[in-house]
């Protein structure tokens, strides 16, 4: 919950100084849905008390929390987004994925693991798994982040397969949020009207 306090006043702070639709996200992880004995506040609640739209935030979760999920986890990842907050599944391929819980549980953005992107250079099987990553999502109207890119290659060819949106050391490395205001004003500030492009990466 101190995490998703501070990445939200963080998330205040830069769509005052950056741009108005910033957003950060937060892992969320399984333990949290299913602590019974010490619920935190909703938050959606947080961001409202602060004045922030649910657009703010976008969780992460983990394919793991789906497969051994209950009526309690599946309507608190309805109350999430709701409030118009987006949900993401991370790393997702790594874990024993069901397809139906894609559709079930209304996931907005996939993130490819890192793993399969580094092996789009170890032979055809692993841009053949991209793609289809890629075309499975869109089908299911999901947006679509590559983890872990490193390489121009790497770059060009998910955005010509469709990819959305990509992270990883190719467009900056971990930071603080001083230094990350820093790079961002180097590449200059993007004005509202400035539609994302899959060679930005993510906050």
């Amino acid at each position: 919950d101190w995490v998703f306090r501070t990445a939200a006043r963080q998330a205040q702070q830069w769509r005052r100084q950056l741009h108005p639709d910033f957003q950060i996200s937060v892992n969320r992880s399984p333990a949290q849905f299913r602590d019974d004995q010490h619920p935190p506040q909703p938050w959606p609640e947080v961001l409202a008390a602060m004045g922030l739209p649910g657009s703010a935030v976008t969780v992460e979760i983990t394919e793991g929390l789906l497969l051994d999920s209950n009526a309690d986890v599946a309507g608190q990842l309805q109350a999430l987004r709701a409030a118009g907050m987006a949900v993401s599944m991370d790393d997702f391929g790594t874990g024993y994925s069901a397809l139906a819980y894609l559709h079930q549980f209304d996931i907005d953005v996939l993130k490819i693991d890192r793993s399969f992107v580094s092996g789009m250079s170890a032979g055809d099987t692993g841009r053949k798994l991209c793609r289809a990553m890629v075309l499975l999502a869109h089908e299911l109207g999901m947006r679509v982040v590559a983890e872990g890119v490193e390489t121009a290659e790497q770059r060009d060819w998910l955005r010509a397969a469709g990819c959305d949106l990509a992270q990883g050391y190719f467009f900056g490395r971990p930071m603080a949020p001083q230094a990350f205001a820093k790079w961002m004003a180097r590449r200059g500030t993007p004005t509202a009207a400035t539609r994302t492009a899959p060679d930005h990466a993510p906050a």
